[in-house]
């Protein structure tokens, strides 16, 4: 059940602000993800710097897909270096100290990272299709030169798609802290995430369905053409959907989860703004009732006046002439209606 107390959730990504969620949500935030981006900064590196070395040795055997490979490493160390910050920001409990300007760097590295990656991991599948499907086609025509060209095109659409982020608010106030410490948010504060919103479906259109959409139209026709033909090489068989295997598990677990409770995040947090304007427009509703029991209490003080001033002007009277009975008696009624 909803509960009516709990305004400090709206961040979680169920958008349903109960306690229950929001004691889950903080226990992951403050003691999961700091593991978790310790292992990746540990492990990344190791894994990063062996792949970059490997890349290099083998630079001629790899052929023209090994500019995309270089440029997939240069997306992961672009993100690795700003894992200790984050996580010091989660481990203290979502206390930026590194300011407005860092924050933004942090998150835009990060996108950096994803989008970049899944952009070269398209032009791999894209290379791939090719080289299996169409080889005749193809030969002689992909260059370096043409493979260093993809790649500044996919940093500029990724950068391109990326910097408006840069603009949105990404630090507030942390309402929970007494030393008025900051939060860094991954997406904007609660003000504009309704633009934000709109920005984000575009963003996951483009930046992530689009390229998801070639990669497994290339790989599911890749994958025909090598149990059709006989000819082919089982070990390019086998490394081929190896790696098409690779490629649905990283985008199943990683990349899909991301953006569908990104945007089911930030959908919850729009209602959340809307219901609070909603109670807001109530006071349209409120103000007749208002009015009314402050005109029924005016009403109800001007009766009293009244029947203030008749006993006041009866005592009045008593004391100027001697009044008969019968007059008191009607008097007493009248002050009694």
């Amino acid at each position: 059940r909803a509960s009516s107390n709990n305004t400090g959730c709206v961040d979680n990504m169920s958008g349903i602000p109960t306690n229950k969620t929001s004691f889950f949500h903080s226990d992951y935030e403050h003691t999961t993800l700091p593991a978790v981006y310790i292992f990746v900064f540990i492990i990344g590196l190791g894994a990063n710097g062996w792949a970059v070395r490997s890349l290099l040795q083998k630079w001629k055997i790899l052929g023209h897909i090994n500019v995309f490979l270089l440029n997939l490493e240069i997306a992961n160390f672009l993100f690795l270096p700003t894992l200790p910050f984050l996580t010091a920001y989660y481990f203290m409990g979502n206390k930026w100290i590194f300011g407005d300007a860092f924050c933004k760097i942090t998150r835009f590295c990060f996108n950096l990272n994803l989008y970049g990656s899944i952009g070269f991991l398209t032009c791999i599948s894209v290379y791939r299709y090719l080289a299996i499907v169409h080889p005749m086609r193809v030969m002689g025509r992909i260059t370096v030169t043409f493979s260093v060209a993809i790649s500044v095109v996919v940093w500029l659409l990724v950068s391109v798609q990326s910097l408006p982020d840069m603009f949105y608010p990404k630090t507030s106030a942390n309402n929970t802290d007494t030393n008025k410490t900051e939060k860094c948010h991954h997406t904007t504060t609660t003000k504009y995430v309704e633009n934000y919103l709109k920005y984000s479906v575009g963003w996951t259109l483009t930046g992530f369905v689009i390229p998801l959409l070639i990669l497994l139209g290339c790989y599911g026709h890749v994958t025909l053409v090598l149990c059709r033909k006989n000819t082919i090489n089982k070990v390019v068989k086998q490394r081929s959907l190896r790696l098409l295997f690779i490629l649905i598990l990283l985008f199943s677990v990683c990349y899909i989860p991301y953006h569908i409770f990104k945007n089911l995040s930030l959908y919850s947090r729009v209602l959340i703004k809307h219901r609070i304007r909603g109670l807001v427009c109530l006071n349209s509703v409120l103000n007749p009732l208002v009015y009314l029991h402050v005109m029924d209490i005016s009403a109800q003080l001007q009766q009293l006046l009244q029947r203030f001033r008749q006993t006041f002007t009866l005592k009045s009277a008593t004391f100027d002439r001697p009044v008969a009975p019968i007059e008191m008696y009607t008097a007493y009624l009248k002050s009694k209606t």
